[in-house]
């Protein structure tokens, strides 16, 4: 009878073991709600931070390949088809795509109200013979738009030719700019992430000088009959 009864009280958890654990058991609950609470905001910013770096990596390759991919195709004026302002860029290049025909398209890239929030769109629209004067991009049908960057990201387009000096316009010059430099600017953070595309330019050949060609073309004397 003894044996029985002790086995009987050694069986299982008493109460005062049950609290005990519970006890226990808040404590730690408590130390891993409070780790967590402070690691987690960290965590949760240096996920949007990697997220907003790829996707300024991703808009700079985009904005690099387009632009240094800019052909100098002119317009029924004989001026290239190239209009450059300080939020957007419309150029003409050859079609990018394994899905795409053989040819050229109009590419355009630059900023629009979407809710309220200014956005980074491209869009690309094919090829046609325009109008002399400035195009109106609201006569070109453009589509399949990708958004490039989001706020807070913002963007500046400058513009250079052969000399060298930058101007935050290019439209009716006449041959297209050598390099284009675009501003990606971070504005809640206020810093500023520059790169520039080089553009091949195809230059004309150069003209001879003509008292140059006159002296080569010219006869030498002769010291008599041959």
């Amino acid at each position: 009878m003894t044996l029985v009864r002790q086995w009987r009280a050694e069986d299982g958890f008493t109460l005062f073991e049950a609290l005990v654990a519970l006890a226990l058991m808040g404590l730690i609950m408590g130390a891993l709600a409070s780790v967590t609470a402070q690691w987690l905001p960290s965590w949760n910013r240096g996920i949007i931070r990697a997220q907003r770096n790829e996707q300024v990596a991703v808009a700079l390759d985009r904005l690099t390949a387009d632009l240094s991919a800019a052909d100098h195709v002119t317009r029924s004026d004989n001026l290239p088809l190239f209009r450059g302002s300080e939020n957007g860029v419309m150029f003409v290049r050859s079609v990018l795509g394994p899905n795409g025909r053989p040819g050229l398209e109009i590419v355009r890239i630059s900023e629009i109200n979407d809710r309220g929030s200014p956005v980074l769109v491209r869009m690309r629209a094919p090829f046609v013979l325009l109008q002399p004067g400035d195009p109106r991009t609201d006569q070109i049908p453009f589509a399949d738009p990708v958004v490039l960057l989001r706020m807070p990201y913002r963007i500046n387009f400058a513009y250079a030719g052969l000399d060298g000096k930058w101007g935050s316009r290019w439209l009716e010059t006449g041959e297209l700019p050598t390099s284009v430099r675009f501003d990606i600017r971070d504005v809640e953070r206020e810093k500023v992430i520059s790169s520039a595309a080089r553009i091949h330019v195809e230059m004309g050949v150069p003209r001879p000088d003509p008292s140059t060609e006159q002296e080569a073309t010219q006869t030498p004397p002769s010291n008599g009959p041959t």
